[in-house]
């Protein structure tokens, strides 16, 4: 039978705190996991391992909600003259490596034979064919690299875990701390938790491997 357990990495920030509350509503057994307190870093592969080797195993669902805007900067780069490799390497270990080592050491764990959704917050900007705007450069390629590294795995997961989902889910704008500053129509962290539960919930095997926004519709990659 598919497990009703759940694991939210990041679960301390706008999105997680909101994706581990909308689970709980719906009668899912929730597990949280953060760095404010749990002291997990996840773009530290020894902090990963120790951290879900300490789980009760196995869940049929992790949601994965780490991730920054910037890490070395105020905001992102506007043009090829702000481009620096220090920004560029630090947004990619966060925002693409981290979530790409839960899944390392959390596949040990998947069951064979149940459901099983691995989710990682992406962002519609990590869209190579909808980039019609340029800038952004590391947080850009950073959620590039994350689509990429979760299809792979989404493709050699589904060679043996044949109900196991793997996808990457844009959440649209989300009014927290992330998004401060930015002039955009903004959904509540409440709003946006419900709309990528809705769209967990709804997706098949046949879908793995795949890009969603918010709507449950598909982003160009």
């Amino acid at each position: 039978m598919p497990s009703n357990r759940t694991l939210v990495v990041g679960a301390s920030g706008g999105v997680g705190a909101a994706v581990a509350a909308e689970l709980d509503a719906r009668g899912w057994t929730v597990t949280r996991l953060s760095r404010s307190k749990d002291g997990l870093d996840i773009t530290d592969e020894d902090s990963v391992k120790a951290a879900l080797a300490a789980l009760d195993h196995p869940f049929g669902l992790v949601f994965v909600a780490t991730g920054a805007l910037t890490s070395t900067r105020a905001a992102p780069e506007k043009s090829l003259a702000d481009l620096t490799g220090d920004e560029l390497i630090a947004q990619i270990r966060l925002n693409a490596l981290g979530p790409a080592l839960v899944l390392k050491h959390l596949k040990p764990h998947i069951p064979r034979g149940d459901r099983f959704v691995f989710a990682a917050l992406s962002a519609r900007v990590g869209s190579i064919g909808d980039n019609g705007l340029g800038g952004w450069y590391s947080y850009r390629t950073s959620k590039a690299a994350l689509n990429s590294l979760l299809h792979g795995a989404a493709v050699e997961l589904a060679r043996t875990h044949r109900q196991a989902i793997v996808t990457c889910l844009h959440p649209g704008t989300v009014a927290t701390t992330f998004t401060e500053g930015y002039d955009h129509d903004k959904v509540t962290p409440d709003t946006a938790a419900a709309n990528l539960i809705d769209v967990i919930e709804g997706l098949t095997p046949e879908q793995t491997g795949r890009f969603y926004d918010y709507a449950g519709k598909d982003i160009p990659w």
